[in-house]
């Protein structure tokens, strides 16, 4: 079946997390397997390094709606990406419209466009609906559920899940259509880079630095161990002023020299960051998927993280620990992974990466999501069993 697709994203800049990174490498990921594939998203008229879009490579047709204004980047340039849109639709007359993420007035007028022209609408959440993230400045998302976007999930045909969680949370919400759980990948490097030597062992955090993560829990655990000849260094771009208010807390808890704040970094340095770590750690509130869990394993690098993230296959296949996100739990279990030895953590590493290579290849996954399509399109094929269905 030819297909084609227009997939909707409020930002792909590169300090907006890992949707930002995902649905590009998923435009790619179609492409690959033969459907024509139209990326519509807001870009920065004039962005800084941090600010850059990500943007898909090969035969994707990028549609950019430029913000000039502050007021534009605020409201996610509501009226040019309906009438950018619009346009997109009406000229390659797509079969499906994917919208991504949740809260935005992008994701409104996803929905006005794809029910004016008919067009059947693929809602992705991106982990935006969560218990956390929907108790995070929750009045604001009471009335923004009520106002509006309760209305755009109503009007899916199909949603896209990145984790089973996710399909629990749209349950939750009375969401009744069929739900396509399929993952994000991981772009893995033919080879790894050689980290630049570094004294002593390091535990690695790469992400957002945002309340979400729960890295004040982090600085609490390694301040209650203080492991000898180990560093924690946190590396990411800072939201709304949160790494000052971790700087404070390191200060006070005694850590200067012990837990080190590095920025962010681009796409290339990252794995030498992976590359440095003996031990990656992720103490996070709520992920839809995590894919810095994902890179790490690649990397070869065993993972704590918590079960705010879709990944019990770290304790099933023995290479990361997968535990509450509260304080003890990460604690505890933080003093159990640096007595690892210098081979148990190499074998984890080692089953990590044999993990990730046999699951979570882009190229699975936009197999994946094109049968999901043609399978929305075609109602009466088989129904794929990735695709859950409300008995």
């Amino acid at each position: 079946m030819s297909l084609t697709v227009v997939h909707v994203v409020g930002s792909t800049r590169a300090d907006h997390g890992g949707t930002s990174r995902s649905v590009p490498a998923l435009c790619e990921a179609l492409d690959a397997e033969g459907v024509e594939v139209h990326l519509v998203t807001a870009v920065r008229a004039d962005p800084t390094r941090d600010e850059e879009p990500i943007l898909p490579g090969g035969d994707v047709h990028v549609h950019r709606i430029e913000e000039q204004t502050r007021l534009q980047r605020t409201l996610r340039s509501p009226l040019g990406f309906y009438r950018r849109l619009w346009s997109v639709v009406e000229d390659v007359q797509p079969d499906v419209i994917h919208d991504h993420g949740a809260w935005l007035p992008s994701n409104v007028v996803a929905a006005w466009v794809a029910r004016r022209a008919n067009v059947p609408l693929v809602v992705a959440s991106r982990g935006m609906v969560t218990e956390w993230s929907l108790s995070h400045k929750a009045r604001k998302k009471q009335a923004a559920w009520h106002l509006y976007q309760k209305h755009v999930f109503r009007q899916a045909s199909l949603f896209h899940a990145t984790a089973p969680a996710e399909v629990d949370d749209l349950r939750a919400l009375g969401m009744t259509q069929p739900i396509a759980v399929v993952p994000n990948g991981v772009e893995i490097p033919d080879t790894l880079p050689n980290g630049p030597p570094t004294d002593g062992k390091r535990a690695l955090f790469l992400s957002r630095i945002h309340p979400k993560k729960g890295l004040p829990m982090l600085l609490d655990a390694w301040a209650a161990l203080r492991p000898e000849g180990w560093t924690l260094e946190l590396v990411g771009p800072s939201e709304n002023g949160h790494r000052e208010e971790l700087e404070a807390q390191a200060r006070e808890l005694g850590l200067d020299g012990a837990v080190v704040f590095s920025g962010p970094v681009d796409d290339a340095d990252k794995w030498h960051k992976y590359a440095t770590a003996d031990l990656f750690v992720l103490p996070t509130h709520s992920e839809n998927f995590g894919i810095v869990v994902a890179e790490a394993l690649a990397a070869e690098v065993p993972v704590l993280t918590t079960t705010g993230t879709p990944w019990p296959e770290l304790a099933t296949h023995e290479c990361g620990w997968w535990v509450a996100p509260e304080p003890e739990a990460i604690r505890d279990t933080l003093a159990t992974a640096l007595r690892q030895s210098d081979a148990s953590r190499t074998a984890m590493g080692r089953r990590g990466r044999e993990l990730v290579t046999s699951t979570y290849t882009w190229r699975a996954v936009g197999r994946r999501m094109a049968q999901a399509y043609e399978w929305l399109l075609d109602g009466d094929s088989d129904c794929p069993r990735f695709i859950q269905r409300q008995e």
